[in-house]
């Protein structure tokens, strides 16, 4: 048990931390621990955990996508043109959506890889690029999602939430045959240290590629899901997810340095950061006051995620 907690320390450390919120939130929730509350919390808690695991794939390789947010506007635009149908329509749409978002990645990885531009600097061009196609869908919030599929997968399932399950697919059918998998490996193996890996026969461009693409295909989940919960497209969300991504991967114990973290703490940090607001709003703050509280919350997990490329900098010095 020591050993496992010393291997994932961070993930336990997050995971401790979302219990003492969430405990600390449902005393304070005047319905408590109803299934309504907790479907609720559950909901806007896996927006941000999508927005955070297509975050973590590009962070897991030494870059950072600030085209996150955007991504998830254009795909939650076209989500409202497309999820409104029925049967076939329903099931082509989602595909399409996703398939959207898997494209936009894949347009990132390609100029990064064949261009040698900065991730930060590419995502920045291609974000805008993404936010002006999604406000050309929707200049204005509007469209509609077909209401009982969206009620299927916002609602819950024998009081579980959704949501919940969700994220438990997530976990179990992807993440860990990832993690065990040659393509997992060689993730984290470009994060640590990108010219060992190449000397171990690792396609280290192949599978940059492959990073930023499986971020724009989550990144499309969480516009996806984004369209379920307000069954609306809305070009004006991108900012908003991009910065909280960032900030979630950091509090999830996803090292901005690379090589370092899991999905699940990027899950666990995007939970931690929505349960935080959700106390904030019902903590008694005045409602001016809690963007400023957001700020620094979003402020110090990014400084620590600094603090700790920093360490690892001046660690390699010494050696040098």
């Amino acid at each position: 048990m020591l050993d496992v907690f010393k291997r994932y320390r961070r993930e336990c450390i997050a995971f401790f931390v979302l219990f003492a919120l969430l405990s600390l939130y449902i005393a304070t929730h005047p319905r408590g621990a109803s299934t309504y509350v907790m479907t609720i919390w559950a909901n806007q808690c896996l927006i941000l955990a999508l927005a955070a695991i297509a975050q973590f794939f590009v962070v897991v390789v030494r870059g950072i996508d600030l085209s996150v947010g955007a991504v998830m506007a254009l795909t939650n635009c076209a989500a409202s043109y497309l999820l409104n149908g029925s049967g076939f329509e329903l099931v082509y749409g989602s595909f399409m959506v996703i398939a959207l978002g898997t494209a936009c990645g894949l347009i990132n990885g390609l100029i990064v890889v064949f261009g040698r531009i900065q991730p930060i600097i590419v995502t920045l061009a291609t974000g805008s690029i993404f936010t002006g196609l999604a406000l050309l869908l929707r200049p204005t919030p509007g469209g509609s999602i077909n209401y009982d599929f969206a009620d299927a997968m916002t609602l819950d399932i024998v009081g579980i939430p959704t949501a919940v399950w969700i994220a438990l697919l997530i976990i179990l059918l992807f993440w860990f045959p990832l993690r065990q998998s040659g393509m997992g490996r060689s993730i984290y193996a470009i994060g640590s240290s990108e010219q060992a890996a190449f000397q171990s026969g690792i396609s280290v461009n192949t599978v940059r590629i492959i990073a930023f693409a499986l971020g724009g295909t989550f990144a499309g989940l969480a516009g996806s899901y984004f369209s379920y919960v307000t069954a609306t497209g809305d070009a004006g969300i991108a900012a908003n997810f991009t910065l909280n991504s960032i900030a979630a991967v950091v509090l999830g114990g996803v090292a901005l340095s690379g090589g370092v973290g899991t999905l699940i703490g990027a899950l666990l940090g995007a939970c931690i950061l929505k349960t935080i607001s959700s106390l904030m709003f019902f903590s008694g703050l005045p409602p001016l006051a809690q963007p400023l509280i957001e700020g620094l919350v979003l402020a110090t997990a990014i400084a620590i995620g600094s603090f700790g490329i920093l360490t690892e900098k001046n660690r390699l010095r010494v050696f040098d």
